[in-house]
């Protein structure tokens, strides 16, 4: 339990469990850096949810309870201050959080490296790499909203990476709370075993307190800021439910884990130490999902959301951790990494954040073997270069605190590295490992964009060559055809953030033209192909010959390429064969049709010829070049369009007009909810149809409809779509084909 105590008249200070008041930064028996704690008594936590859940809010209350900050903002504060986690002033200005930031901080003599990431699927990039490197994490939920489009996201990232997590039903104070409904959304939507620990004492405005199910105590938070605990009885008229809930608790368990299941089938009681044991055993084997409630804004659940982390999140030495090993052949196999907290075995480190500031480029990096100190040599295993340690820092938002040493376990930031994100770090020269990299997902909108004046090209170089180190999820190319830069993302929003922060941190402005989307070209049917490819003007000539079949693939696959060697005997010499495979790729990076990607196809080399001195590797390159001309001349071909999973949340009043929407924007309805005069539309709808929708739900439900979206799947798109794309590619590429075309019609 915490006491409250002051240090002035204004600022509330905090003295620990443990004795004496934080002083930051620690010294060197509490510094998770100076390998001062042992691996039991390290957290590393990611905080993830849907947009508006709450995480800085709850991040905010952890770093105040904890000591490490005098002082709460709020994320959308009128004093100017903001969430510290929120460093950046575009999200202290929009409220929203846009980058994944870092701290850490201690708990019951306990340290706890916390990742706050965003929740906008625009930058889910941001929760991929930090539930890569986390041990556990909390999964925010809005009492009100429950189980949301990101939600799911974040769900079926938390489960890519096999995270361990609970669940925090955050909002409880909010008008139409009510966390057993978002209970059984988990159940039902999210597939996961998960059952209260905790129960709210009141709800919106009347909530005062909660009850722990496993303790079975009623646990109310008193003092201006909450700080002061008090456990008392649970109140009589919860004690039926409470009971009720506490054998729900245990029946969940009993499913899935095998000595809670022995006690049950025997009609034992666990004591309270055995259904804390049961409780961490499941949720280590991530089997069960523990439910906790509070409010973060009203102050109220956070302390025993720290105890639970404590005591049911996995320490670094109880997540097994892999890597890669190339051998001497060259062949790869999966190695454990040594999570003891000395330099016993040699360092590894993943760098899984690049952020460039004003000392040069930050390298965040999660320390998984080994130990580091300022100053030793370390290696990048992909690029076999060797760099020293001029910095090593540990991070509290957007301040660093150096630190002489790190071990495993740690997360910390390097200075004044050269590398990419994924990128693996060891001292040991002649170690050819690296870590298993995060999912990056592809971009799903395009927009040109170039630079508002002439003279600022040399900014913009420099702001797109930083963000796209970054941020694996924007990209920015040149369109040789087109004569424009195209910048690649998750989102409008994602790509309006980065033109903003072009203007605000290089003086750069740039102008961004319409958003194009990425279609695909694919096949209908199977088509056949036998290409010659022949040259011959005097000494050397070249020669290649190619027989198959192009075949589209599954309508499952349809974003994935293929190529099948089927080859038989010498017909088409071996070697060759990586040659006609670059040449059908290249073929499918520019379709014929209307100069999009080529996706959902398997190419079938079969048979073909070769010549003794006339073929080469560019004859077989060219060859599958012609064999892919040819197929598209002889085949019946398609656009593939991106469809997106659209979540459209707003008065039930205005369910008519958004129904409309979606009917004109050629969506599919796939599901509708009602809650408390509120009702939810779940939709499939074409990206090319989802442009400037937020304007019009905005305008149509007079400011209160809400929408996410994120990527489902590709799907064929309209005839009329289809006919339209056609024609623009065939205006740029053959002006006088299309005007003929258009004098026809």
């Amino acid at each position: 339990m915490l006491l409250l105590c002051r240090a002035s008249a204004t600022l509330p200070r905090l003295r620990p469990a443990w004795g004496a008041a934080l002083k930051w930064p620690l010294p060197a028996c509490y510094s998770t850096a100076a390998g001062g704690l042992p691996l039991e008594r390290i957290r590393n936590i990611g905080i993830s949810a849907h947009i508006d859940s709450g995480k800085t809010t709850l991040t905010e209350r952890i770093l105040f309870y904890t000591g490490r900050i005098e002082e709460m903002h709020e994320v959308r504060g009128k004093d100017g201050v903001g969430a510290v986690m929120d460093s950046m002033e575009l999200e202290r200005q929009r409220g929203i959080t846009i980058q994944s930031a870092a701290t850490y901080t201690m708990w019951k003599d306990h340290n706890i490296n916390i990742i706050d990431t965003p929740g906008h699927v625009d930058f889910t990039v941001e929760v991929e790499r930090a539930l890569r490197v986390l041990d556990g994490a909390v999964l925010v939920l809005c009492s009100v909203g429950g189980v949301q489009s990101q939600t799911l996201t974040v769900n079926r990232q938390i489960r890519r990476y096999n995270v361990p997590c609970l669940a925090f039903i955050n909002k409880l104070d909010r008008l139409g709370a009510n966390p057993y409904r978002v209970l059984n959304q988990m159940r039902s939507k999210l597939h996961r075993h998960a059952a209260f620990i905790q129960l709210p004492i009141g709800l919106e405005g009347e909530t005062r307190g909660l009850v722990d199910l496993v303790e079975q105590k009623a646990v109310y938070f008193e003092g201006d800021f909450g700080t002061q605990l008090r456990m008392d009885e649970i109140p009589k008229e919860m004690r039926v439910e409470s009971e009720e809930r506490r054998l729900e608790l245990i029946e969940h368990l009993s499913n899935v884990d095998d000595t809670i299941g022995e006690m049950f089938l025997e009609e034992k009681t666990p004591t309270i130490a055995e259904l804390h044991a049961g409780i961490r055993r499941a949720c280590l084997a991530r089997t069960f999902t523990p439910v906790l409630v509070g409010t973060a804004l009203k102050n109220k659940g956070v302390q025993p959301l720290l105890n639970c982390v404590l005591r049911y999140l996995p320490n670094p030495a109880e997540v097994e951790n892999y890597a890669l090993l190339q051998d001497a052949t060259g062949n790869e196999e999966r190695v454990l990494m040594h999570s003891a907290r000395d330099r016993s075995h040699p360092f590894v480190g993943l760098a899984f954040k690049l952020e460039a500031g004003k000392y040069g480029q930050l390298t965040y990096v999660r320390v998984y073997q080994g130990g580091l100190r300022r100053g030793e040599v370390i290696y990048n295993t992909r690029t076999k270069k060797k760099v020293k340690v001029p910095r090593l820092v540990q991070l509290h938002s957007n301040n660093m605190e150096d630190v002489p040493e790190v071990f495993a376990g740690d997360i910390c930031a390097l200075f004044g590295i050269d590398c990419a994100s994924g990128d693996t770090f060891t001292t040991e020269p002649k170690l050819a490992i690296s870590m298993e990299s995060m999912f990056v997902a592809d971009p799903v909108i395009s927009m040109a964009i170039k630079p508002k004046h002439g003279k600022d090209l040399d900014s913009f170089s420099k702001a797109v060559n930083r963000f796209t180190r970054e941020d694996p999820t924007y990209r920015i190319h040149w369109d040789s055809d087109n004569k424009e830069t195209i910048a690649s993302g998750m989102g409008e929003l994602h790509l309006e953030i980065y033109a903003q922060r072009m203007q605000r941190e290089y003086n750069c402005e740039v102008e961004m033209g319409k958003p194009k989307v990425s279609f695909r070209e694919t096949l209908t049917a199977p088509v056949e192909f036998d290409y010659k490819h022949k040259k011959q003007s005097g000494g050397a000539g070249q020669y290649g010959h190619v027989i198959g079949v192009l075949e589209p693939l599954p309508s499952e696959e349809n974003t994935q390429l293929e190529f099948s060697d089927e080859t038989m005997g010498t017909s088409v010499p071996k070697p060759f064969i990586p040659a006609i495979e670059k040449g059908f790729r290249d073929m499918c990076n520019k379709g014929m049709l209307t100069g999009h990607k080529v996706a959902g196809v398997r190419f079938r080399i079969q048979d073909g010829s070769s010549h003794m001195v006339d073929s080469n590797e560019i004859s077989f390159i060219l060859a599958a070049q012609g064999a892919m001309k040819q197929a598209y001349e002889d085949g019946v071909w398609t656009i593939l369009e991106p469809i997106m999973s659209v979540e459209i949340t707003a008065p039930e009043e205005f369910q008519g007009a958004v129904t409309s929407h979606m009917n004109k924007r050629h969506g599919i309805i796939t599901g509708t909810d009602a809650n408390q005069g509120w009702f939810t539309i779940y939709a499939q709808v074409p990206l090319n149809n989802m442009f400037g929708y937020s304007t019009e739900l905005r305008s149509s439900t007079q400011g209160k409809g809400e929408f996410a979206m994120e990527y489902a799947c590709y799907a064929p798109a309209r005839s009329e779509v289809v006919d339209d794309l056609i024609a623009q590619y065939e205006a740029l590429t053959q002006p006088a084909v299309a005007a003929k075309k258009k004098g026809r019609r």
